[in-house]
Formats: C-alpha cells, sequence, structure tokens
C-alpha cells in the first residue's frame, strides 16, 4: 500500500524506522469495523494524458454558446477585462493567508479596499475580508444571530434561496437550532405570529429567490419589536438602485458575490459577502483587515479584532471559517471600482428594465404568466402552459439557457425562474420571447 511519490524502497524504509512491517500495522490501533475491510471498488489506473483526454470528452459535454437567462445566485454579467488582468497577476494569485503583516501588505491592502466599498454599498459599516459563498454566509448569519441573542430559533423566509436554506438546515440540525418558515403569498413572503420561542433573527432575501421586492420595513420591524436580528441575502448587482440593507435597519447582510469579478464557471467557485453593524463587530465571523500606522507612521495594514480561536483552537471557535476567497474577493473590489457608484447603477437599472420588457413580452404568449402578484428586479417567475423542464429542453435546441424549472427548487409545478442582466439587449429578448412561443406551441 503506497502513495506516489513514494516508490516501494521508501516505503519500506519508513516502515523500518518506524518498527512495523506493514501499512497495515499503522492502522492496527483502530477498533474493528472502522476501516473499510477491503479495496475501494474502483476502475483500473489510468495514464496522465489518458486522465486528460477523458476529462475533455467530459467537458465537450457541455453545451456552449447559448444565450443565459438563468439565475437564482448565479448571474451572467459584463466581466470587463480588467477584471482578470489584475486579478490574475502573480502577486495577487499566489499569496498566502496574510498572517505576517511585514511580508502581507499588498493583498492586505486590497482586501481592506474590498471590505470597504461592501460596507459601502450595504450600507453597514463593517464588512469582514469574504466567506465561501452566498449559502455558508448565511449559515455563519445565523450562528452570529443565536450567540449574540442567546437564543435558539430562527424564523426564515420560504422565499430564502434554496441553496442557502439547505445549509442552514444543515448546520442548525448538527448544532440544535430550530428554523421556522414563513409563507410565502403571491411571491412575497407574510410573516406570521407564532407562540413558540422568540426567534433569535428574522431572515429573507432581498430581492427574493423568486425576483420579488420584499418589504424591508415589515421584516425589519418584525425582527427587532421581538428583540431578533433581521438578517437579509441581498444581490450585489443591485444595491445601487434598490434600498440598502443599512438604511432599512438590517442588522446582517451577506450575498452570493460571484456577479462581483467572477465568471459563471459552470457554478463556481463563488464568494461570500458578509457585512454588520458596529454593535456585531467583535463577533463577525472570518479575517478582518485593518488599517493602522506602524512605528514610523507609515500607513499599515493587519488582521484585526477578530479571536485567534478560529485558527488555533477551533473546538473554542465562534466560528471554523478561518480563511476566505481572498482571491474572488480581490477580482469584486477590481470590478467595483471599474463600475463605480455610476457604473453600479446603471448595470442594475438597465437588467431591472430589461427584465420588465421580457416579462411584458412573455406575458402576451398564450397560456404564459408572471406568476408573481408584487414588484419584482431583474429575475421573475413564469407559470408556463407545459412542463418547465420539457421547456428548458426545447430552448436549448434553439440557442437559450432559458431558467430555472422551479419545481424541484421550489415546489411550483410548470413555473420557471427568469433572470435577465444588462448583457441581454433587445435582440436577445425578443429571440427568447419568439422561441419560447414556439416551443409552447409546439404539440
Amino acid at each position: 500500500m503506497d502513495f506516489t511519490p513514494h516508490t516501494a524502497t521508501d516505503v519500506s524504509v519508513m516502515l523500518d524506522k518506524l518498527g512495523v512491517s506493514d501499512v497495515s500495522d499503522l492502522f492496527s490501533h483502530l477498533p474493528g469495523g472502522v476501516g473499510l475491510g477491503g479495496a475501494l471498488d474502483l476502475p483500473v489506473a489510468l495514464a496522465e494524458a489518458d486522465v486528460m483526454a477523458h476529462i475533455d470528452l467530459l467537458g465537450s459535454r457541455n453545451r456552449q454558446g447559448l444565450v443565459c437567462f438563468a439565475g437564482g445566485g448565479v448571474y451572467d454579467h459584463y466581466l470587463p477585462p480588467v477584471v482578470r488582468s489584475l486579478t490574475m497577476r502573480p502577486e495577487f494569485v499566489t499569496s498566502y493567508t496574510p498572517y505576517q503583516s511585514e511580508v502581507s501588505q499588498g493583498v492586505l491592502q486590497a482586501l481592506f479596499e474590498y471590505q470597504s466599498m461592501i460596507a459601502a454599498i450595504t450600507g453597514l459599516p463593517v464588512a469582514n475580508a469574504s466567506l465561501y459563498d452566498g449559502a455558508s454566509a448565511g449559515a455563519e448569519a445565523v450562528n452570529l444571530a443565536t450567540r449574540a441573542t442567546s437564543r435558539n430559533t430562527v424564523w426564515v423566509s420560504a422565499a430564502l434561496p434554496p441553496p442557502t436554506r439547505r445549509v442552514i438546515d444543515t448546520f442548525a440540525k448538527a448544532r440544535g437550532i430550530e428554523v421556522a418558515e414563513h409563507p410565502v403569498v403571491g411571491g412575497r413572503t407574510v410573516w406570521q405570529e407564532s407562540t413558540g420561542a422568540e426567534p433569535a433573527a428574522v431572515m429573507f432575501a432581498q430581492p427574493n429567490y423568486l425576483g420579488v421586492i420584499e418589504n424591508y420595513g415589515e421584516a425589519v420591524r418584525f425582527a427587532h419589536d421581538r428583540g431578533a436580528l433581521a438578517l437579509v441575502q441581498v444581490d450585489p448587482m443591485l444595491l445601487g438602485v434598490l434600498r440598502t440593507p443599512g438604511d432599512a435597519g438590517c442588522d446582517i447582510a451577506f450575498a452570493e458575490g460571484q456577479p462581483l469579478g467572477s465568471p459563471m464557471s459552470f457554478g463556481g467557485p463563488g464568494l461570500g459577502i458578509f457585512a454588520v453593524t458596529s454593535e456585531l463587530l467583535r463577533r463577525i465571523p472570518g479575517r478582518l483587515v485593518g488599517r493602522t500606522v506602524d512605528e514610523a507612521g507609515a500607513v499599515a495594514y493587519t488582521l484585526t479584532l477578530r479571536t485567534r480561536e478560529q485558527d488555533i483552537r477551533q473546538e473554542k471557535a465562534t466560528s471554523n471559517i478561518c480563511t476566505n476567497q481572498g482571491l474572488n474577493a480581490v477580482a469584486a473590489a477590481v470590478h467595483l471600482a471599474w463600475l463605480g457608484p455610476n457604473g453600479l447603477v446603471e448595470a442594475g437599472r438597465q437588467s431591472i428594465q430589461r427584465a420588465h420588457y421580457l416579462a411584458e413580452r412573455l406575458g402576451g404568449l398564450p397560456g404564459v404568466s408572471v406568476a408573481a402578484g408584487h414588484p419584482f428586479a431583474r429575475e421573475f417567475p413564469l407559470s408556463l402552459p407545459k412542463d418547465a423542464q420539457q421547456v428548458v429542453q426545447a430552448m436549448a435546441e434553439r440557442g437559450y439557457l432559458a431558467g430555472i424549472p422551479l419545481e424541484d427548487t421550489f415546489g411550483v409545478e410548470n413555473g420557471l425562474l427568469v433572470a435577465v442582466t444588462e448583457r441581454r439587449d433587445r435582440d436577445a429578448l425578443d429571440g427568447y420571447t419568439s422561441a419560447l412561443g414556439e416551443v409552447i406551441t409546439d404539440a
């Protein structure tokens, strides 16, 4: 039992040094039933060249060139070339965990600028140096809220994005947290009274998974009247247009940051955006970069205001996230700097306007309607006269990635979630309408 790059001779020398005759002797102290009890059922090993050829073959099965109208957390926004040009510089790509400030000033400053930009667009004073993705950021928000309030129940909107909800449910089960769901009517959350335990947090998305704009004031009041924290998952590309979480009175805002600086890449990697009020500063998960001056009076950057338990004594930690998507965070900072305040507003405005244009056109097709009774942003649910999955397949044959079927993700039969970004011009919108008209009228 040996592993590349160790030769049989290498293994023999190591075993002899340890005073055992076989690799299996290293595990003899384990109780019976823990081991596999036999070899793994794996295919015959391939040479490296054959493995690469096989991977290329698998990759060739991906459909390329479809005009994207799918969203659900990963969006096809315009990604300027400057983002890749700067982000992929070796000093960013190869940088390591910046624990030693004296040799990490460049990446620390880049992350500090990222934090500053996230604080600006969310309207909250403190943002961390990013987390893994939007879903795990949601779980961290729940963990923070239960610690801050010493409560064990979280009230969530049924229109919270399914990936976020699944991660929260997994963490909640492990930590004994009760998750109580509040229903969606006409596309918007209805917050209901409960006779159960008071919540640690009231959690929703703005806009929600269906693209509908939630009532910020109602959700925040519902939380604060009960001594709970208001947690909101936001869309960073719409923060230039919609009310900011800070202005609305939210305590924690988090987001999937993929639209900022990262390509869709068939679903990842993502970027976890996380911002809080000043009162929650000491409870923030992950890294926090601060700006100070060194002994010579020069500006300096360092990791600050966080417990080292997150790295070295994790059983005592308030959070077990001790790293971040540093390269993606740098990309987000570059993208935000390229956009500027006016560019972020314009990207959001164009996405919303084009989504409403498309929704109006699609609503005129036979048997098709927009299945939301409240205002929506750049994403909206359709009710179709046919099975949504079949429609998606037929639309792909016509060159369009039509959207996300809602039956599996949201339990809506013949429902389709359609997303529009500023990249979809009128020709694309009209072409989508014509193609969908053909699909739903085909026998």
